[in-house]
């Protein structure tokens, strides 16, 4: 039984809420790649992240608040406005997780 898809179900062992804790936690050892970007944006910059696992919504609502710019989600990678590399970079390190920087 696929459990994705599953809405309700009577199985006591069964638990959706412990999956989505789970969703929320990022897994530690998973490297988090961090990256400046230009490209297809009429000359703005913007900073990416790709790699995050987890609820995406309130890590980008911290990572937007901790560097003080707009950001948005595109196809579970976030994009913050602007070149926030070291600020972010700096910041996860703090949280535990291992980011590496990519291109220039």
């Amino acid at each position: 039984m696929d459990r994705d898809n599953i809405v309700y179900s009577t199985d006591p062992e069964w638990s959706q809420r412990n999956d989505f804790e789970q969703e929320k936690t990022i897994p530690p050892g998973d490297t988090i790649y961090v990256q400046r970007e230009k490209k297809g944006r009429g000359g703005k910059t913007v900073t990416t992240i790709t790699n995050l696992s987890g609820d995406l919504k309130s890590q980008l609502k911290e990572l937007k608040i901790h560097c003080g710019s707009g950001g948005t989600i595109k196809k579970r990678v976030l994009e913050l406005q602007g070149d926030q590399r070291d600020k972010i970079a700096k910041f996860l390190k703090e949280k535990g997780l291992l980011v590496k920087m990519r291109g220039g």
